[in-house]
């Protein structure tokens, strides 16, 4: 029995993944979730400011936010993103003993689910669940672009950094499932293009319109009558960010740089533990039927990398930043395998040792993290 296991782990790797969540779940919720907790008292009461759409949604149904809350909304919307995953996967590439290591390579990569459980509370996850979202619609109308782009605006208000982190994402998404499979038109180019402004516009006024209007002090005071145990105030610790220009962002990630860039090595490995998952994904790209469809999704696969170089040299969590790039990958995977194909993809071995050793790795490691790895 022991060497059937050996042979084919990939049921007990997925067992081990479960086991490796609820760890990080049981871990998660004892530390303080300063930066979480904040963005949920933050709304729309002194006009429009960034990083406040979250905040104003709570506000709709509390006026006083106990910390707890974090938690269980971030649970929630995890738990959320991983029914939608679920689905999305059956839909594809459906569940079978042949695709199972392909799903425990993404559903059990520490980039994926087992992060976001890490940085529970955070935006990151919004992103994700829209993008599968829409791998899940119906997508031959205009109605699906214009859903995109209001999950695209809603991202941007959630944080404009999302223009950067899950909007590329979103675009690719659009492209492949309404634009390569259903054709152009003038309409629909016409309605993108539209969307696209509007998208960027919100970014750039959220981005440098979207300071607070009023004194530091006058804000945590505010923030203070928000909260259900005023007395907790290391909680507000990081209102500066609604105070601090895009210069100093900046200026503090290129400070930190020598210190956090130690963490890349780390991150090559991570990546090449996914190998067997990047070779997969590279003949599904391969056996595309379409030229301009293999060329196309190249370009978006670029420009999605050099959006996330731009986030690189903007703001310093680049544990994070990694960990979205790569489900950007997963979730563009998934798209790409709705296009006509020439021929048919292999699926990942589930008798290869290599890929089975790659498959024990990744599933054993918990989390990338938030700043550096680990």
């Amino acid at each position: 029995m022991t060497a059937r296991i050996l042979q084919n782990p990939w049921r007990l790797l997925l067992a081990i993944n479960v086991a490796v969540i609820a760890g990080v779940f049981v871990h998660k919720i004892q530390l303080p979730p300063y930066v979480p907790y904040i963005h949920l008292l933050v709304d729309y009461h002194f006009g429009f400011i960034k990083r406040a759409l979250i905040g104003a949604a709570v506000a709709l149904f509390t006026d006083k936010v106990p910390v707890w809350l974090v938690f269980a909304l971030g649970g929630m919307t995890w738990l959320v993103t991983l029914a939608l995953y679920a689905k999305l996967f059956q839909k594809t590439f459906g569940f079978t003993a042949k695709t199972l290591p392909l799903f425990v390579f993404i559903a059990g990569s520490p980039f994926f689910l087992k992060n976001f459980m890490h940085t529970l509370g955070h935006f990151d996850i919004y992103g994700c669940a829209l993008a599968i979202t829409l791998l899940l619609m119906p997508a031959g109308s205009l109605l699906y672009v214009a859903t995109a782009a209001l999950f695209a605006i809603v991202l941007v208000l959630i944080h404009h950094i999302h223009l950067l982190m899950y909007v590329p994402t979103v675009i690719t998404i659009v492209m492949i499932r309404h634009y390569l499979t259903f054709g152009c038109n003038r309409s629909n180019v016409a309605f993108g293009m539209i969307a696209l402004a509007v998208v960027s516009a919100l970014f750039f006024a959220a981005q440098f319109l979207g300071t607070m209007p009023i004194p530091e002090a006058d804000f945590v005071a505010y923030l203070k009558t928000r909260m259900a145990d005023p007395s907790r105030t290391d909680l507000l610790q990081f209102a500066y960010i609604w105070y601090q220009p895009l210069a100093k962002e900046i200026s503090d990630t290129w400070g930190r740089l020598p210190h956090n860039i130690l963490g890349v090595p780390v991150f090559a490995l991570l990546i090449w533990l996914h190998t067997p998952l990047w070779r997969f994904f590279a003949n599904l790209i391969g056996a595309l039927a379409s030229d301009l469809h293999r060329r196309l999704v190249i370009a978006a696969l670029i420009g999605i990398s050099l959006a996330y170089l731009v986030m690189f040299a903007m703001v310093f969590d680049y544990s994070r930043w990694i960990s979205n790039w790569a489900v950007c990958m997963f979730l563009i995977l998934h798209a790409v395998k709705t296009l006509p194909a020439a021929r048919e993809t292999p699926p990942i071995p589930a008798d290869d040792q290599r890929t089975n050793i790659f498959g024990l790795i990744i599933t054993l490691i918990p989390r990338v993290g938030i700043v550096r790895p680990f």
